[in-house]
């Protein structure tokens, strides 16, 4: 996925309400950016840190800019939590992830389980239907480990749970990590921060749940989904 214009460079200056980041542009001016990414973001706050924003003036928006990328670790990491999905699509069409390119229908954010909604129901004829539910991961602590989830997340630990039951009434259920981060050769689960969301992954292997993890190339100018990251259970 190419970002359609330049993304913009300033200084973070700190997040706060989750949901905003104040920055440094190089000119002096401070301003208030919007933050797409309800997460803890943790280890990803530090002050002073290199940022890219993306700029989208409207008349509806409330902050022209928008927190992209922050420097971590020597390397640009995506924070964007709503690009994952058109990164999955992208790897999925592009045959990145197992044999997913082969089902025809891509719908995406399908109703399914009790409350929830499937970021990805992919239909072949011959085939029973997949349901494809992603996450965006940033997070990591051992030099070349990603590590998800960064904090407590009950509505992914039920996600968990409804792809089992998907896989048990006989559908094709396949769980997808999307690393945004470049310097990734490993993948895990935080058993420490989230033991409920651990469990939860155990019960929907156990229940033939599918995992993978997508690693991607990332630069000022795009963020490319483009192998597979080894999974560690």
């Amino acid at each position: 996925m190419k970002f359609p214009s330049p993304l913009v460079e300033a200084r973070l200056i700190r997040r706060y309400k989750r949901f905003l980041a104040d920055v440094l542009f190089p000119d002096g001016t401070e301003m208030t950016v919007s933050v797409p990414n309800t997460g803890s973001m943790l280890g990803l706050t530090e002050p002073g840190s290199r940022v890219l924003l993306v700029h989208s003036p409207s008349a509806t928006r409330k902050y022209a800019y928008s927190l992209e990328m922050v420097e971590a670790d020597g390397g640009w990491v995506g924070i964007n939590a709503n690009l994952p999905n058109r990164l999955a699509a992208e790897a999925i069409r592009a045959g990145l992830v197992d044999d997913l390119g082969e089902y025809p229908t891509i719908k995406p954010e399908q109703r399914y389980g009790t409350r929830s909604r499937i970021d990805f129901l992919l239909e072949h004829p011959e085939r029973p239907p997949a349901y494809v539910e992603v996450k965006n991961v940033h997070f990591m602590r051992t030099p070349g480990l990603a590590e998800f989830p960064d904090t407590v997340t009950e509505r992914g630990a039920r996600h968990l749970d409804e792809l089992a039951a998907v896989r048990e009434a006989g559908c094709r259920a396949i769980m997808l990590y999307i690393v945004q981060r470049t310097d990734c050769t490993r993948f895990s689960l935080c058993s420490d921060l989230d033991p409920a969301y651990c469990a939860a992954f155990e019960r929907a292997r156990r229940a033939g749940v599918e995992a993978f993890v997508l690693g991607c190339h990332i630069s000022a100018d795009e963020i490319v989904p483009d192998r597979l990251i080894e999974m560690e259970f």
